[in-house]
């Protein structure tokens, strides 16, 4: 018997239809799998009757990949490809294992010897670094940096040094309540010259994707709160 596959399924980045920045072939995947691995249950299940109307409901399989599954259980979330049924991983927005507790269910995958299959969609890293106006041939991910204050305007200069010194662009994010309070910080701990893009929003009618400089930035006031946005710096 042939192995299953893990199937990499990307989701909208906010409230659109999915066939807007999914392809189709997206959907047909969906239609033929009743075994999901979900951050959320709730909102799976929302994006796969958006994308595939028809399907039962009942008869999906749902297994949660949140903060309360533990790493006993997640080993048995990839046994049914042992038997030949294929499994979804669905990342809650964007694409899985990137910025994404998926990654620990891909690695599983590689050690069980289960094809891991990525599917195309939208990922709000890669589409604000192609709208920058950076350096899109050398850049790095950086997550979230620290909360407090003081570690997180060190983190910031350390960032822009790294920039200036290897002509890296820097990428992070901040949840989304905490955004202002980011930009406040960028503002007062990077060079006036030093270039920010912030991209919120992204594919969604209210995108705002802008690249200044810092000392541009101390004149425009853009609304970020709760709004999931991008960051990225790049000193010259």
């Amino acid at each position: 018997m042939s192995l299953g596959k893990l199937y990499l399924i990307p989701t909208t980045l906010g409230d659109n239809e999915p066939l807007e920045v999914i392809p189709i072939s997206v959907k047909k995947v969906v239609e033929e799998l009743d075994y999901f691995i979900v951050e959320n249950e709730k909102s799976a299940r929302r994006f796969i009757k958006k994308i595939t109307p028809k399907k039962s409901q009942p008869d999906l399989k749902i297994m949660l990949l949140d903060k309360y599954a533990s790493a006993l259980e997640i080993q048995h979330y990839l046994d049914s490809c042992q038997e030949g049924i294929s499994v979804g991983l669905l990342s809650e927005a964007g694409v899985p294992a990137i910025a994404d507790p998926g990654a620990d269910v891909v690695k599983l995958a590689h050690e069980k010897g289960v094809k891991v299959v990525p599917l195309v969609g939208p990922s709000s890293i890669l589409m604000a670094m192609m709208s920058s106006g950076m350096n899109g041939q050398n850049f790095a991910f950086n997550g979230y940096l620290p909360i407090d204050k003081s570690e997180r305007k060190r983190e910031i200069k350390l960032l822009e040094k790294i920039s200036k010194d290897r002509n890296q662009s820097q990428i992070f994010i901040e949840t989304p309540y905490r955004n202002d309070k980011m930009l406040e910080d960028l503002k007062t701990s990077l060079h006036p010259s030093t270039r920010l893009c912030i991209a919120v929003d992204i594919s969604l009618s209210s995108e705002y994707i802008k690249t200044y400089t810092v000392n541009e930035w101390a004149r425009v006031k853009p609304y970020l709160h709760k709004r999931p946005a991008i960051f990225i710096i790049h000193k010259e």
